[in-house]
């Protein structure tokens, strides 16, 4: 706000060519260059913000079990008064139930092997050895088909 002020100030009371002025030209160029740099922190701030959005949208799902699960434990009560938990109690279970998966581990629908965040290399170095168990089948399989022509083939006289 006091860069605007101040450069319109300047430009109000310029008296003659105002391109002689260089405090005042010095005073756009700090300007514009100031202008592009929050151009940019804007851009990126967009970025992360749908970032920000992504990511708190995948959590949507778990949360909604949660509050779920947390208002199931809440109306048990209505069932019998032998059902009544507290909040403390919620926040137990759940704890057993992020204990019971650790933070270190990922669930692959069968095991639960532990995340290393290297994932995606050994996949790569998986996909590699079974394209060259691939091949190594397709060479295997052609090798008995070269040798039979091999033999059909009359010897020149």
């Amino acid at each position: 706000m006091e860069l605007e002020e101040g450069l319109l100030y300047k430009l109000a009371n310029a008296k003659g060519d105002i391109l002689d002025d260089i405090e005042l030209i010095e005073n756009l160029e700090y300007s514009k260059k100031l202008s592009v740099e929050i151009e940019i922190k804007v851009t990126k701030a967009k970025i992360t913000e749908a970032k920000i959005n992504e990511t708190s949208e995948n959590y949507r799902p778990a949360a909604n079990r949660g509050a779920l699960f947390y208002f199931l434990l809440s109306d048990l009560m209505k069932i019998h008064s032998f059902y009544k938990y507290s909040l403390d109690s919620f926040v137990i279970v759940i704890h057993r139930a992020i204990d019971a998966i650790s933070e270190n581990k990922m669930f692959t629908g069968v095991d639960m092997i532990p995340f290393t965040g290297k994932e995606e290399e050994l996949a790569v170095e998986n996909a590699k050895e079974v394209e060259a168990e691939e091949e190594a089948e397709e060479e295997a399989e052609e090798a008995p088909v070269e040798e039979q022509k091999a033999e059909e083939k009359p010897e020149p006289v």
